[in-house]
């Protein structure tokens, strides 16, 4: 099994960063990403985010009791602030689409992984505090929640590898 320390990962990232700036570079490309990132938002669930949408998937699937009400009210609002976070970078970046440099874009991209990367600091410590007060049976479902979305993400780097 091979560990990846943190500055590995910060370097893969960047190198990922660099190459999609690269593609981004392209006036066809960056129009299409503005295309998505608008019909993302319009394709959002009626009534709220996306983020909303998975909080209820979540509360559903792994059965929050009412014991477990402050952990979970903690970690959506962690939730909710990570996707708002990313929203605002998202909307900043969509409005200074047209008018950034190569430069700007690597730099847009960099304030993206940050923020990722804060928001994930925030979300352990209460992820981790709900976790502890689950079931077998809840963190079973967790267990298998969690690491079928890390496949995903895994076979989706595999495939851009390639």
């Amino acid at each position: 099994m091979v560990l990846f320390t943190h500055p590995t990962v910060r370097a893969a990232s960047a190198a990922v960063t660099l190459l999609g700036a690269i593609a981004l570079a392209s006036p066809s490309f960056a129009a299409s990403d503005s295309q998505q990132a608008m019909a993302s938002t319009e394709a959002e669930p009626a009534g709220g985010t996306a983020v909303e949408a998975r909080i209820k998937d979540l509360h559903k699937r792994l059965h929050i009791t009412e014991a477990q009400k402050p952990q979970w009210d903690n970690l959506i609002q962690v939730m909710r602030e990570n996707a708002q976070a990313m929203t605002d970078l998202q909307k900043e970046r969509a409005a200074d689409a047209q008018s950034m440099s190569a430069v700007d874009v690597i730099k847009s991209y960099e304030s993206v992984i940050a923020a990722h990367e804060d928001g994930m600091k925030k979300f352990v410590p209460p992820f981790e505090a709900l976790y502890n007060t689950m079931s077998d049976a809840q963190k079973k479902t967790a267990d298998s929640l969690f690491r079928s979305r890390e496949k995903v993400s895994a076979a989706k780097q595999t495939a851009a590898s390639k």
